[in-house]
Order: structure tokens, then sequence, then C-alpha cells
């Protein structure tokens, strides 16, 4: 993009308060941060400006623009799930909340508290393999003190009791999604 010329730099100044008021109006709705929704309206302003000069009515057109952005933001928004992530932030989000943040919070203590029971070197095991940094199979031998090659066999060892002793506390839904 060249430089702006007196006109276009005149637009974009008279413009710029009416950008801003009208990206931080839609921002909420559209789950974006108003500087960002105001940064690709410029996007848009400034091609418009390379292309063919400003817009006829141009605080139409930003109002327009903004909408756009908006609704565009609005459909990435829906098609986007971040990689691993449990629940959305979004609190308008049915699947975060909450009611999910507390059920997962008790599946989680529950699984904690089997983990402790489980007999002999279980516990430190599989206690390993929970961890949030994510050990490799040598950094969990070496904390164990075992060899590499015997972890996965006690790990299949360790899991199984923990299976057994789940599936007598807590019901496992059927096919149909009844309980037993």
């Amino acid at each position: 993009m060249t430089l702006l010329d007196d006109s276009a730099a005149d637009v974009v100044s008279a413009l710029r308060p009416l950008v801003s008021a009208e990206a931080t109006a839609e921002a909420l709705g559209a789950a974006m941060d108003a500087g960002d929704l105001e940064q690709a309206v410029w996007v848009r302003l400034f091609e418009q400006l390379d292309g063919g000069g400003p817009p006829p009515d141009a605080a139409r057109w930003v109002r327009s623009a903004v909408r756009a952005e908006a609704r565009r933001a609005r459909r990435t928004a829906a098609r986007e799930r971040p990689y691993g992530a449990e629940f959305s932030a979004d609190p308008a989000d049915p699947a975060g909340g909450p009611e999910r943040a507390a059920l997962r919070a008790e599946r989680r203590r529950t699984l904690r508290e089997a983990v402790a029971r489980t007999p002999g070197s279980c516990p430190r095991l599989l206690t390993a393999m929970l961890s949030p940094e994510d050990p490799t199979y040598r950094e969990i031998a070496g904390e164990l003190g075992i060899s590499q090659g015997s972890l996965g066999p006690m790990r299949s060892r360790c899991l199984g009791c923990l299976r057994r002793m789940l599936t007598t506390e807590v019901a496992a839904p059927e096919h149909g999604g009844k309980e037993r």
C-alpha cells in the first residue's frame, strides 16, 4: 500500500472515533477484543482506499464493515475449537459453566482418591502419568527408579486395578445412555 494522500488521511482521522466506538459496541457480541475488531475494519478501509478512494458514505460503510467483521468473527469462533480445551471460557456456552466445572472437579477428586488407594507402587506411577507436565516414559522410569521396559506392564496392571476400583464405585452407563 502506498502512503495515504491528504484526502485519505482526512478520512482516516475523521473516522477514527466512529470506528473505535462501533468496534467497542460490537466486540462483546462477537466475543472478540475491540482492538482486534477495530484493526480488521482499518485493514478493510485501507484496502478500500487503495482500490478506489474513500467510500461515498464513509460512516455507513464503517458501520456495515464493523458488523460484517463481527459476523465473520462469530462464524469463525463457532467453527474453531481449541485443542485440548475441556470447556469453553464463554459463559453463554452450555458446555462450560460452573455446573460442568464442578462435575469435572468432582471426577478429578474421585480419580485422585482412587489412585491413592491402589496397591504397591501404583499410586506413584499413576500420579506421575497423570502429571500436567506430561512426562515421557523415560522421565517416569527415572523418577520411580525402575527400568523403562517394565513401565508398560506395570502401567497396565495399575490401570486394570484402578479400573476395577472405579467400576465398583461409579456405575458405568450402558449403550443407550442408561445406567446399570
